[in-house]
């Protein structure tokens, strides 16, 4: 006889499958079951319905990101692997070719490159190198209140181009602004520290755009640019397209914070003194942050020359700039210390990412859908510059449900570049889609569009209210100046069309 074993009281319940994920499933299970559509093989419509269920998790946010790309993962290995091979539909690919398309991300360059990038922002962190520029640049600039909303941004630009990554930039200057709140004797909660919170986050955002190696999105963009199209721009060539705008933007930015967000005192009492008692504090700087440096400044030129002096790219230097950090006798860390500091879920997340585009182009996946848009949205009918104005629209607006620029490339960057293939005709596919690259980058309107959002919500020095008041002005004035660039300054650089 069997005994019967009560549950015991207070027990707790396991969670319950979030409803994002439910969603997702039926989504998939539609797409998977409804007749064949013409034109489209059973492994694309088999990703059509994997890329179903990946963005409706990642707009609700039913998992978390890492979670949800080893599930990706998953689906991706048995689906495709039950289906026909996209490149001999008589052979089944079968669950280890299935696999090994999912994990093809995992071996892409451009992984290696955000994979060296985070490693060097913890180098960065750790020898307190980041810190001192972030303290020195707001000592030299000043400590009154426009000086001070000055400083955020440039603080910001200085960062972006030897801190190669958005969250740990934002993760070093909000504790460095928050102690000078403090230090002044400013309430958290008023408009001024407010104004310098928000600056914070939507300078980061800003600067995603001007410069390649400071976000993620970007590198993603250049991996599918380079598997798509068989080239992609450099690090100067990002620069030269994007850093204007940037430039443009950071003004607006300021203007825009001075007139929505007047501080309650222009003069701060003892704003020098305590900057220079936090200078103070650091000392002088230490040999670990000479090397950080040198190393940094040298990765820069290595960057800025690509092409110019040299054939090196991007990620084999940067890779090389890792290896002298972790080296014995002339590094600045050790691999323990990488360990428990780097986000390794950052990665999963975009090697996932990687291998989803990727499966959507090898199985004409991102073709067929690029087909239906050109018919169904007339883009065919518009000139260059309209569908750059069309497809930077969309972007801007799938954007609001997206926490993740890297999740939104992953998605959309490479069907936008089958769109532009499918156009032909005048289009510089190239240029237009590292223009759109660009646009990924407007997590202006929301805190949770993007990590930095977050990482200054978090100070409760703003309401969402008040980010979203600023937000809605600055992503109005961006696509107004991404219209003008394209008429002007990335016309003349040939970016829109191709030259005759």
């Amino acid at each position: 006889m069997t005994a019967t074993v009560s549950p015991t009281p207070g027990a707790a319940k396991a969670p319950a499958i979030p409803w994002g994920v439910l969603v997702g499933a039926v989504a998939a299970a539609a797409i998977l079951f409804m007749p064949e559509p013409a034109g489209l093989s059973v492994a694309g419509q088999r990703m059509l319905a994997v890329l179903a269920f990946a963005v409706i998790v990642w707009l609700t946010e039913a998992l978390d990101y890492a979670v949800s790309s080893v599930l990706i993962v998953a689906l991706m290995a048995f689906m495709l692997g039950t289906a026909p091979s996209p490149k001999n539909p008589d052979v089944v690919l079968g669950t280890n070719g299935g696999l090994q398309m999912a994990l093809a991300g995992f071996s892409n360059t451009a992984l290696a490159l955000v994979g060296a990038a985070l490693f060097i922002s913890v180098a960065m962190t750790a020898s307190g190198l980041d810190k001192r520029i972030a303290l020195r640049t707001l000592s030299t600039i000043g400590t009154g209140a426009r000086r001070i909303l000055l400083g955020a941004i440039v603080v910001t630009i200085l960062l972006s181009f030897i801190v190669p990554s958005a969250t740990a930039r934002t993760a070093c200057v909000v504790p460095i602004m928050a102690g000078i709140i403090t230090a002044f004797g400013v309430d958290k909660r008023s408009v001024f520290a407010a104004s310098i919170m928000m600056m914070i986050a939507q300078a980061t955002s800003v600067w995603n755009v001007g410069i390649l190696t400071s976000a993620a999105q970007n590198v993603l963009t250049i991996g599918f640019m380079r598997k798509s199209l068989g080239d992609a721009p450099s690090w100067m060539d990002w620069l030269l397209a994007g850093a204007p705008w940037s430039v443009l933007m950071s003004v607006a930015l300021y203007v825009i914070a001075r007139r929505l967000f007047p501080p309650e005192t222009e003069r701060i009492q003892g704003g020098r003194e305590a900057m220079k008692k936090a200078l103070s504090e650091l000392g002088p700087m230490s040999g670990k942050e000479w090397r950080v440096l040198l190393i940094a400044l040298g990765l820069l030129c290595f960057w800025t020359t690509e092409k110019e002096l040299h054939d090196f790219d991007t990620t084999s230097t940067t890779i090389v700039g890792l290896s002298l950090m972790l080296l014995p006798g002339i590094g600045v860390m050790t691999w323990k210390e990488v360990q428990t500091k780097v986000p390794w879920g950052t990665l999963v997340v975009f090697g996932v990412g990687i291998s989803l585009g990727t499966a959507l182009l090898d199985t004409k996946a991102a073709i067929w859908l690029a087909d239906i848009a050109v018919r169904n949205l007339h883009l065919e009918t518009l000139s260059p510059f309209g569908v750059f104005a069309a497809l930077s629209a969309f972007l801007i607006l799938i954007h609001l449900g997206f926490a993740s620029a890297t999740a939104l490339t992953s998605a959309m960057i490479p069907i936008l570049i089958a769109v532009l293939q499918r156009l032909g005709g005048d289009i510089n596919v190239g240029g237009m889609t590292m223009l759109l690259g660009f646009v990924v980058s407007f997590g202006f309107i929301l805190p949770v569009n993007a990590p930095q959002n977050m990482v200054c919500l978090g100070t409760e020095t703003f309401t969402s209210k008040q980010f979203t008041k600023f937000g809605l002005w600055i992503t109005a004035i961006g696509y107004a100046m991404l219209l003008l660039f394209a008429l002007t300054w990335w016309n003349f650089l040939g970016l829109l069309t191709v030259a005759k």
